[in-house]
């Protein structure tokens, strides 16, 4: 990953988190015990730096709720099948320098900050896009966010949990902001030294390679792919990546 890619992602991160209520605090800070993730464990769809809600037993009303989010959604992103309508409207492209993306976000903070206080399910922080065999970018959902504090019990609110699974990035080792030309370090063994594909999960793993630790990046967030189809399932189903 070039430099300046490495600096958007702290660059918006920092922007973003600010939206988002704070979601990326010192270490310092995170070291304080959490009620809201109180409970909070890691399971299969887990990884070491990425941390998901767990499973609920669904009800009819959780089927009802989710489905009524999912077609209200639907309904007031169709508008965004172009790219351009999206910029209108004041969201940017993440990590624009970034051609090889599995899935482009485009972020509105202002919604963001909106999300961290009421949920309005037609105006998501993000809308989704993946590039297709026409080299084009396709609309295929949106992502909601919430502050990386929030119970469990607010997520729930917001689309049930035994539907959808909110994650959380979680335990990033990343360059020093004035050292962002580290990104594409690796270690020894070859294995990347910063970021999502980094086996360091600590902060005195991270402190020993001159790194900055990020126990939580961003906050909660969703993903709802209205546009690659009908079922919950497939609505709701791409958390684990």
């Amino acid at each position: 990953m070039k430099a300046t890619a490495s600096i958007k992602i702290l660059t918006l991160g920092a922007a973003f988190a600010f939206a988002s209520a704070g979601l990326a605090r010192s270490a310092a800070a995170q070291s304080k015990p959490d009620m809201g993730m109180m409970g909070m464990s890691m399971d299969p769809a887990s990884s070491a730096h990425m941390r998901m809600t767990p499973p609920r037993a669904a009800t009819h009303q959780d089927t009802v709720r989710a489905l009524t989010v999912a077609a209200e959604l639907k309904r007031a992103i169709a508008k965004y099948q172009d790219t351009a309508a999206a910029v209108r409207d004041g969201y940017r492209m993440f990590l624009p320098n970034v051609k090889n993306q599995r899935v482009f976000h485009f972020t509105n903070t202002s919604r963001a900050f909106e999300e961290a206080f009421r949920f309005n399910p037609e105006k998501p922080t993000s809308v989704l896009y993946k590039r297709g065999a026409d080299g084009k970018l396709h609309l295929i959902g949106a992502m909601y966010t919430m502050p990386q504090r929030a119970s469990l019990d607010r997520l729930n609110a917001r689309v049930p949990l035994s539907i959808a699974r909110w994650h959380q990035h979680v335990n990033w080792c990343l360059p020093k902001s004035s050292e962002s030309r580290r990104y594409g370090e690796r270690m020894a063994d070859g294995a990347p030294k910063f970021g999502p594909d980094s086996p360091i999960a600590t902060k005195a793993a991270c402190d020993a390679v001159g790194g900055e630790f990020h126990p939580t990046l961003f906050g909660w967030m969703l993903h709802a792919n209205v546009y690659d189809g009908a079922e919950l399932s497939t609505i709701f189903g791409d958390e684990p990546h």
